[in-house]
């Protein structure tokens, strides 16, 4: 057991590090009969109202790739569905530039794309993607330059029924588009204040022990 320390601290920095080798992906629906809305910012607070309440046939979880993702697989309801979906990754050093998005939906009632809070697109016309990017009126994408460091994408959508599946793409500088997931390769180049803190931590706690060991021997 005298090696507890070190496998605990060990186990801390897989913890921490751990979160920063690719995308984190979170799916949130609720129950929605909302309407088409006239902004992106309306589908965003119309949207996030609706899943604070998901009720049965709704929820909130993490997927490992966002291809071919429906509501009804993961819940259970096929419609009057509000959609909200939130990807943290990050972007390395040498990634940092041009980046592209976009995300083939299956929303009748529309919806809208934000980059790290700014919206990037929004259309209040009934998209489907039908599997393709052949036509840009059906589907939600944008550009931007993005820094090292951490970003958050997000799309909401109201689907009044049917469901379809969905994908999220991105493309880094003129890279081909690959979907979000698990195994993306996207690293974060600032870890987050939380995640030094956690490490710090860790390694006050090894400090502490050795010290007491040391006083041991006296």
């Amino acid at each position: 057991m005298k090696n507890l320390p070190k496998i605990a601290l060990s186990l801390i920095a897989v913890g921490v590090f751990a979160h920063a080798n690719a995308s984190t992906i979170t799916v949130s629906t609720g129950y929605s009969n909302a309407g088409a809305q006239a902004s992106a910012a309306a589908y965003q607070s119309v949207v996030n109202a609706a899943v604070a309440t998901p009720g049965a046939g709704y929820g909130t979880t993490t997927v490992a790739s966002y291809n071919n993702l429906t509501n009804s697989s993961l819940f259970g309801s096929g419609s009057n569905i509000a959609f909200k979906s939130v990807i943290n990754f990050g972007v390395s050093a040498a990634d940092a530039g041009a980046w592209s998005f976009r995300s083939g939906v299956d929303f009748g009632k529309g919806g809208a794309l934000f980059l790290d809070g700014v919206a990037l697109d929004f259309k209040s016309s009934d998209l489907w993607w039908a599997g393709n990017y052949n036509s840009s009126s059906q589907f939600l994408a944008g550009s931007s330059t993005l820094s090292a460091g951490n970003h958050t994408l997000s799309i909401f959508g109201l689907e009044g029924c049917c469901d379809g599946g969905q994908q999220v793409q991105f493309k880094a500088g003129n890279n081909n588009f690959v979907s979000f997931s698990s195994t993306d390769g996207l690293v974060s180049a600032v870890p987050e204040p939380t995640t030094y803190a956690m490490l710090l931590i860790g390694l006050g706690l090894l400090g502490f022990t050795a010290r007491r060991k040391q006083e041991a021997k006296f």
